[in-house]
């Protein structure tokens, strides 16, 4: 005979029959859950701090098993993402074992949020004295629990102290409640496929530096995968993708793009292959993904490479004005800061990603020297980062002369650089320039031969010595045409 409080429950929920006859819905299959990631630069999404974040990109598919009921019913899928895209989401059962009439997303929100995912499972509700109040399945979750037993009674539990799960398992999330007409009552196969956010990867690069003379280093990228989207992954294929596809809503997430053309070799690593006009990574094995964590997996396998370590004084940019710039005061001086760059030739497609770099001190261990970002960098390609602000190297530039002849056309300029080491052993420092008053230049004189001339930019390769200095000479002259200076 049904209590009391069943007697009153089913007062309260007389005008909500759809949700009486709910089925309890489904568990996992047992084939694994299918997740493509995409890139994302969102510092929120991998930071240390605990919550959801709404950020990353990701498309999930999973595979579930319904027990399904004879003609038209309601079904709960619970343990989803708390950030769905309700329009994409798609459920279908194949060899038509059933229809879906409709579908409404239940989001993991308010005071009963963490029970969401729990929406069409089997529970326990306990009172404050460890006392049973309900047993059966989770209808709802949010403005009460409403669990329907096994008799088909439900009751409304508006106050407990627990909540136990029959399973054993305690998921996380939002739920499904669809609507379906089943020609035949049991078990049914269901893919479920949707986009959410709180999910998303970039690359995480480690170089260590070798002792010796030549610029070597050990070379480590690994896959950094965030989850904190509300519910945690199991057993999950990962295929992690480099792409920018065209995001038309104004609230989607921001992804990034890259091709890539080479395969990787090693079975162990991720697999390299084409999605559309994008690159993919397919993880060999399932991988667990917890809510709220951050996982590494290898990218590639660990590497030596050849590197350069660059002391960089640079002046300027590649800016050039619409007519020649014949303002004095147009850049005259420079910082005084030297830069210390890493570069190297990339071995294979490199996704985009940060570079953390070390080295071994007197005693063999290692120390961080820098980190940097690298963008989308193709095989064969130069990729490159700043380390950071050189300690005993200085540089200082100052115009030594500066004239313009407005009837010749014509407009002459030298300058002088100089370097600086309070080190112990000599530098090699490289000096960049950028004659860019106007895109018709020459160098007339230097000190130093250019080690690289383009049609922007002048570098300089100049050594100084230990605790001691050197100095730059150059000069470039411009030209114009009456036409491009208007009088």
């Amino acid at each position: 005979m049904p209590t009391t409080r069943q007697k009153t429950s089913a007062m309260l929920i007389a005008g909500i029959t759809a949700l009486a006859a709910m089925s309890g819905a489904g568990a996992t299959s047992s084939k694994a859950a299918e997740l493509t990631l995409y890139r994302s630069d969102d510092a929120a999404l991998f930071s240390s701090q605990g919550g959801a974040v709404d950020s990353g990109y990701a498309v999930a598919r999973e595979y579930r098993q319904l027990d399904l009921t004879a003609g038209v019913h309601d079904v709960v899928i619970g343990n989803l993402p708390d950030f769905l895209d309700p329009e994409a989401l798609s459920l279908s059962f194949p060899g038509d074992k059933a229809k879906v009439l409709s579908q409404r997303l239940l989001l993991a929100q308010g005071a009963n949020a963490s029970l969401t995912g729990l929406v069409g499972q089997s529970i326990e509700v306990l009172g404050s004295n460890g006392e049973s109040l309900a047993r059966g399945t989770l209808l709802r979750a949010n403005g009460g629990l409403l669990v329907r037993d096994q008799d088909g009674g439900t009751t409304l539990v508006s106050s407990h102290a627990a909540v136990r799960t029959r399973s054993g398992d305690f998921p996380t999330g939002s739920s499904l409640n669809l609507r379906v007409d089943a020609p035949s009552s049991g078990d049914a196969s269901a893919v479920l496929s949707y986009p959410t956010s709180g999910v998303g990867w970039r690359a995480a690069y480690v170089a260590t530096l070798q002792p010796g003379n030549a610029c070597r280093m050990q070379f480590e990228s690994r896959a950094s995968i965030a989850n904190r989207s509300g519910r945690d992954w199991h057993d999950t294929k990962l295929t992690l993708v480099a792409g920018e596809p065209n995001m038309a809503k104004p609230s989607a997430p921001r992804v990034q793009a890259m091709a890539f053309s080479a395969k990787a070799a090693d079975s162990a690593m991720p697999q390299q292959d084409s999605i559309g006009d994008y690159r993919s990574y397919s993880v060999p094995s399932t991988i667990d993904l917890p809510d709220g964590s951050v996982s590494l997996v290898p990218l590639y396998s660990t590497r030596t490479l050849d590197c350069t370590r660059t002391s960089l004084y640079e002046n300027g940019n590649n800016y050039v004005p619409d007519q020649p710039m014949l303002n004095p005061n147009f850049n005259p001086g420079g910082s005084n800061n030297i830069i210390s760059t890493l570069q190297w030739q990339a071995f294979d497609s490199l996704p985009a990603g940060y570079l953390r770099v070390l080295t071994a001190d007197r005693n063999g261990t290692p120390q961080f020297i820098g980190e940097g970002r690298i963008d989308d960098t193709p095989k064969g390609n130069k990729a490159s980062i700043t380390l950071g602000t050189a300690f005993d190297l200085r540089g200082e530039r100052t115009r030594t002369s500066f004239a313009v002849d407005k009837q010749g056309q014509t407009l002459n300029e030298a300058f002088r650089i100089e370097l600086s080491n309070a080190g112990d052993r000599a530098r090699v420092v490289t000096v960049r320039e950028y004659p860019n008053r106007w895109r018709e230049w020459k160098l007339v004189s230097s000190s130093s031969k250019p080690s690289s001339q383009t049609a922007d930019t002048l570098e300089f390769r100049v050594e100084v010595p230990a605790n001691g200095k050197a100095t730059l000479n150059y000069a470039v002259r411009y030209s114009w045409t009456a036409d491009q200076l208007p009088q």
